[in-house]
């Protein structure tokens, strides 16, 4: 099956690498128009050139997604330049690594930054597209975690998982209240995907991946593609009469 997304606008946030670049490319595949925003306006532009090198069509744009003012003037310039987006996708987020019980002010810094960009960006993006999501009775893709249930067994910040609790909240939030405009909110939950993002712990701490694969029925580590097809489905009229959940993407490891 093909063209599931085709006539679509998809702006999808975090869209220079990892799970972003996937789900960017994905989407093109199945026939949108990707608006691919990220911090990094290089790497936004390298997806943008994979994209177009396979025949989509794509923008990139560079965007501080904690940068409220910043998100309002992206969502203004995206509709004139591709048309209204019916396809929003919030992917972009940071991790630390800092024990709560560690430094006092690695802490407090890792909190704010966390934050600021996993549970403020989320909302100051989507807040700057809802006109035009319900306009469109669109649909809002929200990169959730493992991490909105449990926190791994694995050393990690307390205040990632806390922000990723709160993205489950939020998608089942705007579910409830977004309904009656036909605006669809979901959610994908992958577990240990190999990104950028992760790569430096991953390699300063093996336990990391030995740990969560020991715990996961497939036995691997996933791979930024292994989100791409939970995100289509969601994003998808297949998924017509889905909202306020969250596909699990982790290989089972919340099943053990």
């Amino acid at each position: 099956m093909s063209g599931l997304l085709q006539n679509h606008i998809a702006a999808v946030t975090g869209a220079g690498s990892g799970i972003g670049r996937a789900i960017s490319l994905g989407f093109a595949r199945e026939g949108a128009s990707v608006a691919a925003l990220d911090v990094d306006g290089d790497t936004a532009a390298q997806t943008v050139a994979s994209i177009r090198a396979a025949g989509g069509t794509a923008e990139a744009f560079n965007l501080d997604i904690t940068d409220r003012a910043a998100c309002d003037d992206i969502a203004a310039k995206v509709s004139p330049l591709m048309g209204s987006v019916s396809v929003l996708v919030n992917n972009a987020g940071i991790n630390r690594r800092t024990p709560f019980t560690g430094d006092p002010a690695n802490v407090i810094k890792d909190w704010s930054d966390i934050m600021a960009v996993n549970l403020d960006g989320m909302f100051n993006v989507t807040h700057a597209f809802l006109a035009t999501l319900r306009a469109t009775k669109g649909r809002i893709v929200n990169i959730a975690s493992v991490q909105s249930f449990a926190h791994m067994r694995t050393p990690n910040s307390a205040a990632y998982t806390t922000a990723k609790h709160g993205v489950l909240g939020f998608t089942r939030a705007l579910a409830a209240e977004l309904g009656k405009d036909g605006v669809r909110v979901n959610a994908v939950g992958p577990g240990l995907i190999e990104t950028p993002l992760n790569a430096q712990a991953r390699a300063n701490n093996p336990d990391i991946a030995r740990l969560s694969v020991e715990r996961t029925p497939l036995g691997r580590t996933g791979q930024p593609e292994d989100v791409v097809g939970p995100a289509i489905f969601l994003a998808s009229d297949l998924a017509a009469y889905v909202t306020g959940t969250i596909i699990m993407a982790d290989g089972g490891y919340r099943t053990v």
